[in-house]
């Protein structure tokens, strides 16, 4: 009990620990895309070196692949200020 009172006295309230909370859970939820967007552009970048005259095709499945993943983290943004 005299913890939460030593919390409370410092101006840690229940909405400090929920923005920490949401923090943390947005930190994870970027995870994901990011390795998946590193994964995809390394892949790429190697399609492009075996087949130049493909690096068109790949660039733009590239970028495609990209938008839908990055859509996933800022899916996860928009849920943090929910």
């Amino acid at each position: 009990m005299s913890t939460l009172m030593n919390l409370a006295a410092t101006g840690l309230t229940d909405d400090g620990f929920k923005n920490g909370l949401s923090a943390v859970g947005y930190g994870l939820a970027a995870i994901g895309p990011g390795i998946g967007i590193g994964y995809l552009v390394g892949q790429s970048v190697q399609a492009m070196a075996r087949q130049p005259e493909m690096a068109g095709n790949v660039r733009t499945t590239m970028f495609l692949g990209i938008a839908f993943a990055e859509a996933l983290a800022l899916i996860g943004f928009v849920i943090k200020f929910i």
